[in-house]
């Protein structure tokens, strides 16, 4: 229930994002005062957690992913990359070698040797 809930979020923020300000405004410090410093004895709410991350995380977000940030670097990341993580996740992969997961390692090896074609790379590498 919550995957789908998530999806929907990030869907929701990536339609939304360009009218969210992109740089934060708070001040050093400032979310050490909005949690507690202590573990909590039960565990929170979906809701609780949501409710959290909107208003107390979210103040403190610099949004990279927004067409008005032209800041340090370029984003890191898109949507179509992070639907591709999520469905790697999925599998939860552990890659130590071809043994562990077959299709993650010669996944791995196909890609990269493209992309070693793709900038000219000598096949050795």
């Amino acid at each position: 229930i919550y995957g789908k809930k998530m999806v929907d979020i990030i869907a929701d923020y990536y339609d939304t994002v360009d009218s969210i300000p992109p740089k934060s405004t708070v001040s050093p410090g400032y979310l050490s005062k909005l949690l507690s410093r202590e573990v909590p004895e039960d565990p929170e709410t979906f809701e609780d957690i949501k409710s959290d991350i909107d208003t107390k995380i979210m103040p403190g977000i610099t949004h990279w992913q927004s067409g008005n940030f032209f800041g340090w670097f370029p984003s890191t990341n898109s949507f179509p990359c992070m639907l591709g993580e999520m469905y790697s996740n999925m599998f939860s992969i552990v890659a130590f070698s071809w043994v562990s997961s077959p299709a993650a390692t010669e996944l791995e090896t196909i890609v990269m040797d493209s992309l070693g074609k793709l900038i000219g790379l000598d096949k050795r590498f």
